[in-house]
């Protein structure tokens, strides 16, 4: 700089050669394309250029939680679905659904935990279920136009996508393998919502829960080296929920599961040791499934 200034430069011009070498230094150790060159050489700048929109991020069946709507369809299908919607990204105690309010759209969780509650006569909110990445929620609406019936409520970041019931039905219509699929998992979320209810006047706690933990095997289990690995995240106030007991309670059967060797748990996970010692624990015949 002190040798252009001794050559007479104005110090604007000394500044503007400084800029155009700092910027083709920065295009070169980003390897830029030639056609990013040309934009440059023209006066374009490149960090204004609008961002290109990420395609969906897709996984294998096998990365999806076994029995989830994401898991059940063939890849093609399901990338087709992740393609239907719009892409939000939310903080943990978000409301996706809110209960009774009349809308149609479906909401398919990507990443993150959620809980499904209802609200009481007494102003309480019951859990009815948990949904994780892969799941479908707000399909009856979706189907049948009826206000939402309960609430959807993120238990920690989550993403998702918002798909409108006319894409989904068309959807339904070009893939009727994923109807038959979405039968399927509507099937098995009545049978999990009957169980609960005969559970909670016909058995003790340590039943229910072994009952609970089964059932949580069928859906949302997974084959480890040590057992059938829950690929549900949850706390021990959530599955004091689901089984209609307190968490006092609930610890010490899952104290006294531990101890008989048919579970292990550790920081929101359960591990299945013995399924059909559970299964018989819970008064679940092969039939159950």
């Amino acid at each position: 700089m002190e040798l252009l200034l001794t050559l007479e430069w104005s110090p604007m011009a000394v500044l503007a050669l400084m800029a155009v070498r700092l910027l083709v230094e920065v295009v070169a150790e980003t390897g830029a394309s030639r056609s990013a060159q040309k934009r440059l050489r023209f006066g374009s700048c490149p960090w204004r250029r609008r961002p290109r929109m990420r395609r969906p991020r897709e996984m294998s069946g096998g990365e999806w939680p076994y029995g989830t709507f994401l898991q059940r369809l063939a890849p093609p299908v399901r990338m087709t679905l992740l393609s239907l919607g719009v892409r939000r990204q939310v903080p943990a105690g978000q409301i996706v659904i809110h209960e009774g309010i009349r809308e149609s759209h479906l909401v398919l969780l990507e990443e993150g935990l959620t809980k499904v509650t209802a609200s009481l006569p007494d102003g309480r909110s019951a859990l009815l279920s948990l949904r994780v990445g892969g799941d479908l929620v707000g399909e009856m609406s979706a189907l049948n136009n009826a206000p939402r019936s309960a609430t959807v409520t993120t238990c920690g970041p989550a993403k998702y996508s918002v798909i409108q019931p006319d894409r989904f039905k068309r959807f339904l219509k070009e893939y009727p393998d994923a109807a038959l699929e979405l039968a399927a998992v509507v099937s098995d979320r009545l049978r999990w919502s009957n169980r609960r209810r005969i559970d909670f006047t016909s058995y003790p706690v340590k039943l229910r829960v072994a009952r609970v933990v089964a059932e949580l095997c069928r859906t949302h289990g997974r084959q480890g080296m040590e057992g059938i690995i829950i690929d549900v995240r949850l706390t021990q106030p959530d599955l004091a929920t689901i089984c209609g007991a307190s968490e006092t309670s609930i610890q010490k059967a899952l104290r006294e599961l531990r101890t008989d060797g048919l579970v292990d748990t550790d920081y929101r996970r359960i591990t299945v040791r013995d399924l059909p010692s559970l299964r018989k624990l819970g008064n679940l015949e092969t039939s159950d499934d």
